[in-house]
């Protein structure tokens, strides 16, 4: 994966899903919940982490520095 590991993936894919939820605006803690639950679960999941990179919720160049 590179310099970015596992762990900063699954972070950031939680942090991406739960911001995205429609739901986050109006159930800011729940949106938390959600992250926290995501991000722990994808720790224990590399080949989960490994589908969600490059496509339409992580972006492939996420950690790039512009």
């Amino acid at each position: 994966m590179g310099e970015i590991d596992y762990n900063q993936w699954a972070a950031a894919i939680a942090l991406r899903i739960s911001d995205e939820w429609e739901g986050a605006i109006n159930f800011p803690d729940d949106a938390l919940l959600l992250r926290a639950y995501l991000e722990r679960s994808l720790k224990n999941d590399v080949n989960a982490i490994k589908s969600f990179i490059g496509t339409g919720i992580i972006e492939s160049d996420y950690f790039e520095k512009i």
